[in-house]
């Protein structure tokens, strides 16, 4: 009998490190993972699911070098929180990551996004399409990615890239229905648009993201050394496509859907390094920049992929906004 497969994820309490995690442990997949508080880790995450937790960091070479021997997979979820201090952190996390892989001979499981692009790019970015970033984080991420395409063509470090849009579902690091709502005494009681409505947006559905990572994980012996594959997700008209379902969803088709305040997170930004970034990045609002997900589709066979108002209801129910009590079992797996 074979043994099942070990992967080591290192942000398995951020958004797509937890859904890739439990994505590979329904498929078999012994899951372990890194964190500074092992203890507090597994309270997040829920003390049923089953990983092993392992105490280091991200940013010490050796604690993850330690954590990764004989681990065929180490997926590279690590982000800095709130966009904090990604010049000073996501080089060396990466580091470190590289480097357990040439100890271990584990492939590395990356989640890219569309910042490596710039804003005339397209609705239909292919996996070869030129990366031309236009702000820092785009500029840190295709440094990223170049390390990776360096370490599979120089030291045989197998990686697999997998990209998306703007991350949203239930559970950790669902960050865009953080921001794009507007919530008081546990109701949602207005919706952001960034950009035109006529602008089309890419968003990924956590948990359809996670269960790609796993059936490309599962398939790992079929890719070079260095693949990439796009997820295409949701296509949606800016955020009035989302706020639209969240009307749907809530039953309230006038709940408010307003501009976002970009002026006045401009005067506050200086004083808040999140609200920086963030401005940073709303370029993205502004032109159409989706993934085409024809390479994925042909090796997967499809992309998995929730109906819009099903996973605007699992989002919702998750951060506790529905007028029903919230069913919260995400992370509580039977």
């Amino acid at each position: 009998m074979t043994p099942p497969k070990t992967a080591l994820v290192i942000g398995a309490t951020g958004g797509f490190g937890s859904h890739t995690a439990l994505a590979l442990i329904k498929r078999g997949w012994t899951v372990r993972a890194l964190a500074r508080d092992p203890a507090s880790a597994a309270e997040r995450m829920g003390t049923r699911t089953p990983i092993d937790w392992v105490k280091g960091d991200a940013m010490d070479a050796a604690s993850v070098v330690a954590a990764a021997k004989g681990a065929d997979l180490i997926v590279h979820a690590a982000n800095p929180p709130g966009y904090r201090n990604w010049k000073g952190t996501v080089i060396p996390m990466l580091a470190s990551t590289l480097a357990a892989a040439r100890a271990s001979g584990a492939r590395i499981l990356f989640p890219a996004s569309v910042y490596n692009f710039a804003p005339d790019s397209g609705a239909n970015i292919g996996e070869t399409a030129p990366q031309q970033p236009v702000t820092r984080k785009g500029r840190l991420r295709v440094r990223m990615e170049a390390m990776l395409r360096e370490a599979a063509e120089r030291d045989g470090v197998r990686t697999l890239v997998l990209r998306a849009g703007d991350f949203f579902g239930p559970g950790p690091g669902g960050q865009s229905m953080d921001w794009l709502t507007i919530r008081r005494g546990g109701r949602v009681r207005a919706v952001y648009a960034p950009g035109p409505s006529h602008v089309g947006h890419a968003f990924a559905y956590l948990p359809d993201l996670g269960e790609t990572a796993a059936r490309l994980a599962d398939r790992e012996a079929e890719l070079p050394a260095f693949a990439a594959f796009h997820f295409t997700g949701h296509w949606l008209g800016g955020a009035q496509g989302l706020a639209q379902s969240v009307r749907r969803v809530l039953d309230q088709p006038n709940l408010p859907i307003r501009p976002f305040p970009e002026a006045v997170i401009r005067l506050i930004s200086p004083f808040n390094e999140t609200l920086r970034e963030l401005l940073e990045m709303l370029y993205l609002w502004k032109k159409p920049i989706g993934l085409d997900n024809a390479r994925l589709v042909a090796f997967l066979g499809e992309e998995p992929h929730t109906a819009l108002d099903t996973a605007v209801r699992a989002t919702l129910d998750d951060m506790g906004v529905l007028e029903e009590p919230p069913v919260r079992l995400f992370l509580q797996p039977a």
